[in-house]
């Protein structure tokens, strides 16, 4: 498919589309229309190691690249973005954190089951207050004794209030630098600590099926153990976990128009107008080959991205490099998505309009794609940046 694909990503491609097609596909109207986040197939997901795909092999998971992630987050937006999204926050917001900054006794207490997909964790950054500007964070949390204390709010957290929810790590204000700016750190907080709500879901746009709450903090108290990585360094642990997430997403979207895409071909050779398939008008034509070319951009973008990931260790490719890669190919992609997702509704006309047909659900869906983990415009401000632009 690329040349950033190597045999194993293939045949993990053929496997994930075939559960994809057998266990999600027949479902997904349904739990679109009834708001319901699917937990059994989570499991099923989990048992066929897709939650531990980038995951060590000590703690149960595949030892595999961020290649590999997108190829499975891709498949699984191809038939629901609700559930490509659960694996891209579940591995990229959730374990991630933890296995890249937690201490020997946090991973060997939280990786398990969430490798294993028992469990999921979510990763509490946006607040009212605080989304693109996440220096602006207003939760606190201060240092009482053996134990943190939070209090604040955070806002559309993925995977953070479901049954099977473990932990949810946030970012909070642990003092002033000398600078007078805050000291952001980030603290994991289980699930049932007193004090900690995870509020009524969201009614949403789009992503019916999956999990997103707004969440509460008053006076929760956790062990001073639970902060996550060094104190002070929230801030750049978390800009450095949204880089590989700014990947992950450009995967659903390739998902996405992939969707649009296929759902197109198939309705333009069927659709019967003025004695022939509308297929045959180029009006229909042409829009249908702009979804092609869209998809084979963004799918090189964003595998070129995430092939990048390897090279860093080996130094092959600078932090620099794999930053205006993800960035670039997160922008694009997701707004590829956007308009195919126009195109492929332009293309079933009236019927695009309507609930029955999955092109109306993938339409729902895509917005947010250009919004979460840093929106269009701040991946272009960071593409600027890395020009040497000093655009602020």
């Amino acid at each position: 498919m690329t040349s950033f694909l190597q045999p194993e990503h293939e045949e993990l491609r053929a496997v994930v589309r075939d559960f994809a097609q057998k266990e999600i596909a027949p479902h997904a109207s349904q739990w679109d229309r009834d708001h319901h986040f699917p937990v059994d197939v989570v499991h099923k997901m989990g048992e066929l190691g897709l939650f531990g795909l980038t995951a060590p092999e000590a703690y149960g998971g595949g030892e595999g690249d961020l290649v590999a992630l997108c190829v499975a987050i891709e498949e699984l937006g191809r038939v629901d973005q609700s559930i490509g999204i659960t694996l891209e926050a579940a591995v990229g917001l959730g374990i991630n954190p933890i296995l890249t900054y937690g201490i020997d006794e946090q991973k060997e207490r939280w990786l398990p089951d969430l490798v294993a997909g028992k469990k999921l964790a979510g990763f509490g950054l946006t607040e009212p207050g605080a989304g693109s500007d996440a220096g602006a964070t207003a939760t606190k949390a201060v240092l009482d004794g053996e134990e943190w204390v939070v209090d604040g709010s955070k806002q559309f957290i993925t995977n953070s209030g479901s049954s099977i929810t473990s932990v949810v790590t946030v970012t909070a204000r642990t003092g002033t630098r000398d600078n007078g700016k805050p000291e952001i750190s980030t603290i994991m907080i289980p699930s049932g600590t007193p004090g900690f709500t995870a509020e009524k879901g969201y009614d949403k746009l789009g992503w019916h099926a999956s999990d997103t709450h707004p969440l509460s903090f008053d006076g929760a108290r956790v062990p001073a153990d639970h902060l996550l990585g060094e104190r002070g360094r929230g801030y750049a642990q978390f800009l450095a976990t949204l880089d590989d997430g700014r990947v992950a997403i450009a995967a659903l979207a390739v998902g996405c128009i992939q969707a649009c895409l296929d759902m197109s071909l198939e309705y333009a050779g069927e659709r019967q107008t003025f004695g022939g398939p509308i297929g045959r008008k180029q009006g229909v034509a042409f829009q249908i080959a702009d979804l092609e070319v869209m998809l084979r951009a963004s799918r090189l973008l964003t595998y070129e991205a995430a092939s990048m990931k390897s090279g860093l260790d080996s130094g092959a490719v600078t932090m620099k490099e794999f930053k205006q890669a993800a960035a670039a190919a997160k922008l694009y992609a997701t707004e590829s998505a956007v308009t195919a997702t126009r195109i492929a509704t332009q293309v079933f006309g009236g019927y695009g309009f309507m609930e029955e047909y999955p092109v109306a659900r993938f339409y729902r869906d895509a917005k947010i794609l250009e919004i979460g983990e840093g929106t269009s415009e701040v991946q272009r401000m960071l593409i600027a940046r890395g020009l040497g632009l000093p655009v602020e």
